[in-house]
């Protein structure tokens, strides 16, 4: 597998700029930035799918012959990567098949079949949809997309972090949660090339650690999938995140859904955002690891605000 440069995120910004215009940094007075110096929110919840995974599916579908999208993709999410394949074949005129859990989010399935593709359910969990979906890619021959050991997708994440260091040259930290990992490794790759003083932190739920997990080893392992954070879901590392993050990161922190849907509760209040749990684990990061951010300036990567109700009424009460 082709190992993505700070090159590719270039081209891709130059592939998806007339589709994606940046996405806003704000620092808020009202937000407990904890121990730190100063916050910014980077705010990938204004995308048109709700989150940061629209930039890799637009870059991925661009990059592809004629052929290659005439034949069709296939995905396998728990709703945001499949939107942004959805909403990247319909600007593309590409069939697109997604397969979701059972049971998945009804505003992220709506979405997807608002977009024209097809929606199938199968399994209970991501890491049980996903060999379905294998098997349904090569029988139609179409492509089967992964949800983050793609070069192409990878590279298109990477483009909000190039916005990002040219919004804040001067951060120290940058606070990134964790599913599968192509945030988190994009972030990485950016941060080296061309913001090497700053820290690029990873975050992912207690309930479901095995990126964390993974890192922590050098070695991709299974672990329980147990968090009820829809964006932070997933039971296995991926080999693509993981070697990025094995060479960037500067450290990989844990955090459990309470904290995240506390973190939810401030966004909501103090800086007017809806953001879905996954966007809220780097703020509830800062809040429950303070020694590791005193006195820094940071930016917490809001990636998404595909928000449930009752995740909304959850995060209230």
């Amino acid at each position: 597998m082709r190992t993505p440069t700070v090159t590719d995120a270039l081209l891709a910004r130059r592939l998806i700029r007339d589709v994606l215009p940046p996405t806003p940094l704000w620092s808020y007075a009202a937000l407990d930035r904890g121990p730190a110096a100063a916050l910014f929110v980077k705010h990938e919840n204004t995308q048109p799918t709700g989150a940061f995974k629209v930039r890799g599916g637009l870059a991925l579908l661009a990059s592809m012959t004629a052929g290659e999208r005439a034949r069709g993709i296939v995905g396998y999410s728990t709703g945001n990567h499949a939107q942004s394949l959805a909403y990247a074949a319909a600007r593309h005129g590409a069939p697109c098949t997604i397969v979701m859990p059972e049971r998945p989010n009804p505003g992220k399935a709506r979405a997807v079949t608002a977009l024209g593709a097809e929606l199938i359910q199968h399994g209970a969990t991501f890491d049980e949809a996903r060999p379905y979906a294998g098997r349904l890619a090569a029988e139609r021959g179409a492509r089967l997309v992964s949800a983050a050991d793609e070069p192409e997708i990878v590279a298109g994440v990477a483009t909000a972090y190039l916005e990002l260091f040219e919004q804040a040259p001067d951060l120290d930290t940058v606070i990134v949660p964790v599913g599968g990992g192509s945030g988190a490794a994009a972030a990485s790759l950016v941060a080296a090339a061309v913001a090497p003083a700053c820290r690029v932190v990873a975050v992912q739920s207690a309930a479901s650690p095995a990126a964390y997990e993974s890192w922590r080893a050098g070695r991709l392992v299974e672990r329980p999938n147990r968090t009820r954070v829809e964006g932070l879901a997933t039971g296995t590392g991926f080999t693509l995140p993981q070697a990025l993050m094995r060479a960037g990161l500067a450290d990989f922190l844990l955090v459990d859904d309470d904290a995240i849907a506390l973190a939810q509760r401030s966004l909501m209040r103090d800086a007017h955002t809806l953001a879905e749990g996954a966007g809220a684990a780097a703020l509830a990061a800062l809040h429950a690891h303070p020694d590791a951010f005193a006195g820094q300036r940071v930016a917490v990567v809001c990636t998404g605000g595909n928000a449930q109700e009752a995740e909304i009424a959850r995060a209230i009460a």
